[in-house]
């Protein structure tokens, strides 16, 4: 029973990681039509209307970062990032299990340190406006500090399951 129970639940927590990673490429890709619309509306408005929307390139900015942030933590969630694999495939199957072990145990550190930090740059700029758009800055720092809870999120979890399937057989076994 308590094996079955740990399917369904390795099955709700990759279904959960994928929906959170769908969601970043979904935001991020909302945010880059949004992106083109406005340059296209600056084409416009410059040549056209000859009257230059002066705001289009700091929500430019803005954007930039949530396109970035957001697909930083999907394509570690996808495992796509820049890697070194050669290093660790030379070595045999064991120890380049550890090692794979050992780059998400990094990853989600690096995660959490960015996350921490990261806050703290949103604290720092609540109370500054961001030209043109007369928002707060910490809208354009908020996209670090989330994609570094999902970057801690996602190493992290994929570590644990990791150690999970690890030592899940020889729990089955110890169970029957």
């Amino acid at each position: 029973m308590a094996v079955a129970n740990s399917g369904s639940v390795r099955a709700g927590i990759d279904w959960t990681m994928t929906a959170l990673s769908n969601v970043c490429i979904a935001l991020a890709s909302l945010a880059l039509i949004v992106l083109i619309s406005t340059f296209g509306w600056l084409v416009f408005g410059r040549y056209v209307l000859n009257v230059t929307p002066t705001w289009v390139e700091q929500l430019a900015l803005l954007l930039i970062c949530y396109i970035t942030f957001l697909g930083a933590a999907a394509g570690v969630f996808e495992d796509s990032h820049l890697g070194v694999t050669f290093i660790r495939e030379a070595f045999g199957d064991r120890v380049e299990a550890i090692l794979i072990l050992l780059g998400d145990v990094v990853l989600a550190g690096f995660g959490l340190v960015m996350l921490l930090a990261s806050i703290e740059l949103v604290q720092f700029g609540w109370s500054t406006k961001l030209p043109m758009l007369n928002i707060p800055e910490s809208y354009r720092t908020l996209p670090s500090a989330i994609c570094g809870g999902l970057i801690f999120l996602f190493a992290g979890m994929r570590a644990g399951l990791r150690v999970y399937d690890h030592f899940a057989p020889a729990m089955a076994k110890g169970h029957n």
